[in-house]
């Protein structure tokens, strides 16, 4: 791959806020887009506000989800503003992608159907919360209401105990890299055809298809699935264990891994216990294991557990909180990690890399309204900058 960044020349337009559409945005200016970030004069993006913590001003929120964008403020109450903004889609735009409240790119002129009469070569992304279809099509909707309705928050935690939420914003990051991959996918096929379209995504469709295992059993056996806490619906041991010290994930997912399992917690008689001999039966005494486990973990610490397991070739990991995710010495080595100068907070760069390069910051996130006049002067920009 050469040295240039595989979007470069690439326009996208973010009519976005919050998480969704500006993760989705980053990861496109990341990947050398050029992104135009709307916001709305004076107060720009909701994230900017969502803090503690805070740097200069602004929240450590915003700065790691808009990276890599140059932000234009406009009204799009007013019909110049929203003209200049369609004036500029026609003339420049490849992409856009929109995760505004139902309804509003249609009362504001600037929906697919409208921005691609003046554009067939655009891209239009919808980032809907329930989907373009159905009962629930209109409704507004947030990561938490996500994991709750698509299902996800049924199956996390623990038994017995009260409803928790994925501690990430997993579906508003789902949904911004199935954009992404939306987006990409139509890029190629215009380049093969010449004409855009306009590609669909949403929140709740993302909750579903990360429940894809889940449904499938229920489907399979007729039986709603319940939290297993740390563990898995499938196979077991495949969970957190308490040593001595802490805890430590242990994930020994066949039979070979299991017998070594034993092998390290010089309890070798497991294997032939009829209990815990197949994985079917490992999962029916899933309790009882665990319980086993535990009151041989207990003895040492969790870094001499881990040691062991291994050297055995047993998959375990220690859980650990963000600091000591931030200065281990793996997520240094792949270089993921871009420090903070006093300016901006540490942020995770794009994961991947095209032949061991990563693609890097090019400009850090943007001041509300800095690039108005750059990008939209004449075009109704100027007069949205001093509103």
């Amino acid at each position: 791959m050469s040295s240039s960044l595989p979007l470069e020349g690439i326009t996208v337009v973010e009519l976005g806020h919050s998480v969704a559409a500006p993760y989705a945005g980053q990861i496109l200016g990341d990947l050398g887009a050029r992104v135009v970030k709307i916001e709305r004069p004076g107060k720009g993006d909701d994230a900017r506000s969502w803090g503690p913590p805070f740097v200069g001003g602004v929240s450590a929120c915003f700065l790691s989800l808009n990276r890599n964008k140059h932000s234009v403020a406009l009204d799009l109450k007013d019909p110049a503003a929203r003209a200049g903004l369609r004036d500029f889609v026609r003339r420049e735009a490849d992409v856009v992608l929109q995760n505004l409240r139902p309804g509003a790119v249609a009362a504001y002129a600037l929906d697919g159907a409208t921005l691609r009469a003046d554009n067939e070569r655009l891209i239009y992304c919808n980032m809907g919360a329930f989907g373009a279809a159905g009962p629930l099509a209109q409704r507004p909707g947030y990561d938490p209401l996500m994991q709750a309705a698509g299902g996800i928050m049924g199956i996390t935690g623990e038994p017995g105990r009260p409803p928790v939420r994925v501690g990430v914003s997993l579906v508003d990051m789902g949904t911004a890299m199935w954009a992404v991959i939306g987006i990409l996918s139509a890029l190629r096929a215009r380049a093969a055809g010449g004409a855009g379209c306009v590609v669909d995504v949403s929140l709740y469709e993302t909750a579903l298809g990360l429940m894809s295992v889940h449904i499938a059993n229920f489907s399979a056996s007729g039986e709603v699935p319940l939290p297993y806490g740390s563990g898995a619906p499938i196979t077991a041991p495949y969970q957190a264990f308490k040593a001595r010290d802490g805890y430590l994930v242990i994930a020994a997912g066949n039979a070979g891994q299991f017998h070594k399992l034993c092998d390290v917690l010089r309890c070798p008689e497991w294997r032939a216990d009829p209990r815990y001999e197949t994985n079917e039966g490992r999962l029916r005494h899933k309790a009882a294991l665990a319980r086993d486990i535990d009151a041989r973990l207990a003895l040492e610490d969790v870094e001499t557990w881990v040691a062991a397991l291994e050297r055995a070739g047993v998959p375990c990991a220690p859980i650990r909180d963000v600091r000591q995710v931030s200065r281990d010495p793996q997520t240094r080595a792949l270089g993921i990690l871009r420090d903070g100068d006093g300016r901006l907070p540490a942020m995770v760069g794009l994961p991947l890399s095209f032949d061991a390069r990563r693609p890097g910051l090019r400009h850090g996130p943007p001041a509300l309204g800095s690039h108005t006049l750059e990008e939209l002067a004449g075009a109704g920009g100027e007069r949205a900058a001093h509103e």
